[in-house]
């Protein structure tokens, strides 16, 4: 899925855009064999397009290993169940040395940082190693009061989150960063944890690029070109390497990581694709869980993984779009972009069309444009100041925009980095409808519901229709194999109802798929990642969880945060954004 999946939740904690945030893979599970032709299962929440319906002549990826995968038991075997737990063994005696953070991280004391060494492929755990970076900052509180270590992951698949001890200073994290230490690391083949890469950094993050709203035969020709080549570039570059990024994997680093960090059970908070990893490892291991926090829910259902939930984000999107053009409309004696959602899409339009001729200081062309304005679906921190900078532009002045669209080419190698680590975990992860003619006549009937953000949630994700490695089948979490009623602690839910990075359908889903987990929904909003934003109500649930283990129930219902204002002046951009790279390998 394009929105939040690739660089990681978009939210107060870690608001970064990726194409693909919906994103998560299930790792445990009872093996699921490939699709069969059938309906879509119906889905609370999200509306399914019209076409997304397979049928018998759909092409899904099989390759000849696909049988064998498919009778493969849970969690991929025997010899990684046995690797896994010979890994974790070895990382607790070894424990990590924690010191200064080097300088390319940008963690100062008394934040500092270590490594943990995994196996790349747990079959042989005695084969090639890698090492994954850790970042930690001690719990600020008492010694008697400490809790243990919090580990967190912002999502993805391709994002970091060394970052995080950094919110310990931050006021909506000083109760938990109280009592415990806070972790973050870099999942594997993030950062300095065994890059990966697919292309250069700079043709990546190449501006300006166009991509029209309504793509011609020729245009979608280019698409499958390029997707096809970005494979190509994949394959050359990690070589054998490539097979090993995997949710499966995902799940088992964070229990060798448990064990190097000295902890018999694991407080995780996981958001976005944080939340299906996380899910994947309460599967595998519900006994070593302690407290979990699932933030902005991806949907698990092996069905979803990972074609239909694209498509459910795309529909998600389409409505929080409106939302904020919406809310523009209310504030036309300010923005004066149109007194109504259709005007103010017009007024969107306009800017397009005249980018599409004139890139905005040569680097901000449609590409980048529709990136930036896919931010308003994922935090209302964006709302004005997508506004002020479309209002300006068509008055003549392109500054703003500039400054909100243009790719900061500093940001090129992590940008990159994060979206092949994407594609990665996502093209292994599970099957995928092999032949263009599919993803054509699927998203073709979306578009015509959801035009916003279809067609570029197509671009992120075409590579896996070419994918050349065999792949995973997704599995059951939760139910099967793994947590049992009364094994699985209780684990706590948060979602908001018009999330569109992952729609509120997957909240409930893994709501119902983990008996004794308790859902917190924010009525009536759609920012993606909750915990530390602006609802007290929210925070109120985790802090109490997190300090105490209770749990609100079944279901707790919080109002929505307050709507955001525009400004006397014009806001900066949120200090949380990352500036997302162009559609890889548009035309």
């Amino acid at each position: 899925m394009r929105a939040a999946v690739l660089y990681g939740v978009l939210g107060p904690l870690a608001l970064s855009v990726a194409m693909t945030t919906l994103l998560a893979t299930p790792a445990t599970g009872r093996p699921l064999g490939a699709p069969a032709p059938g309906p879509v299962a119906a889905t609370a929440g999200a509306a399914h397009a019209p076409g997304n319906t397979p049928t018998a002549t759909t092409a899904w990826s099989g390759s000849p290993a696909s049988t064998a995968l498919a009778a493969t038991p849970p969690g991929g075997g025997v010899a990684e169940a046995r690797g896994v737990t010979l890994a974790a063994r070895r990382a607790a005696a070894r424990g990590i040395a924690f010191g200064r953070c080097p300088h390319s991280e940008h963690l100062a004391a008394p934040i500092t940082c270590g490594k943990v060494s995994v196996p790349l492929d747990y079959a042989h755990p005695d084969g090639k190693r890698i090492s994954l970076t850790v970042s930690r900052i001690r719990a600020s509180g008492p010694k008697a009061r400490r809790q243990g270590a919090l580990v967190y992951n912002p999502g993805g698949p391709g994002a970091s989150g060394m970052a995080f001890p950094e919110y310990a200073a931050e006021t909506a994290f000083h109760r938990s960063a109280a009592v415990y230490d806070f972790v973050g690391y870099a999942p594997r083949g993030v950062g300095r944890s065994a890059p990966l890469s697919c292309q250069k950094p700079t043709a990546f993050a190449k501006a300006p690029t166009n991509f029209p709203a309504s793509p011609t035969a020729v245009f979608k020709r280019k698409l499958v070109e390029r997707a096809r080549a970005y494979v190509r570039g994949c394959v050359r570059r990690a070589g054998a390497r490539l097979a090993h990024f995997t949710t499966l994997n995902n799940a088992r680093d964070l229990e060798v990581l448990r064990a190097a960090l000295g902890e018999k059970r694991l407080t995780f908070v996981g958001a976005s694709y944080g939340t299906y990893y996380g899910a994947v490892y309460a599967t595998l291991f519900p006994r070593h869980v302690r407290r979990m926090v699932f933030d902005s829910v991806v949907n698990p259902d092996p069905w979803q993984i990972w074609y239909r939930d694209n498509l459910d984000q795309s529909v998600a999107f389409e409505l929080r779009w409106r939302d904020w053009r919406a809310w523009v409309a209310r504030q036309d004696a300010v923005y004066h972009l149109g007194d109504t959602a259709d005007r103010v899409l017009a007024s969107y339009e306009k800017a397009r069309l005249r980018l599409e001729r004139t890139p905005a200081g040569g680097v901000v062309g449609t590409a980048q444009f529709q990136n930036a304005f896919l931010r308003t679906g994922y935090n209302d921190a964006y709302w004005d100041p997508s506004a002020r900078a479309l209002a300006a532009y068509l008055r003549g002045d392109p500054d703003r925009l500039i400054e909100l669209a243009a790719p900061d080419p500093a940001d090129a190698k992590s940008d990159e980095n994060g979206n092949a680590v994407y594609t990665a975990v996502e093209c292994n992860d599970a099957p995928w409808p092999r032949t263009w003619a599919t993803w054509d006549r699927d998203n073709t009937a979306l578009a015509r519901r959801a035009p916003f953000e279809t067609w570029d949630n197509v671009a992120m994700n075409l590579p896996c229709a070419f994918w050349p490695l065999r792949h995973d089948y997704p599995v059951e979490v939760g139910i099967g194999p793994g947590p049992r009623r009364g094994t699985l602690p209780p684990v706590l839910l948060l979602a908001a109802e018009r999330d569109a990075a992952t729609p509120y359908a997957g909240a409930k889903e893994l709501w119902r798929r983990l008996p004794g987990s308790s859902l917190v929904t924010e009525r009536k909003a759609g920012t993606h990642g909750l915990w530390g934003g602006s609802n007290a109500c929210v925070n109120r649930y985790v802090d109490t969880y997190l300090l105490t283990g209770k749990t609100p129930g079944r279901a707790a219902y919080c109002a929505p945060r307050a709507e955001p204002e525009p400004l006397p002046e014009p806001a900066p951009l949120p200090e949380s954004g990352k500036q997302p790279a162009s559609v890889p390998g548009t035309p």
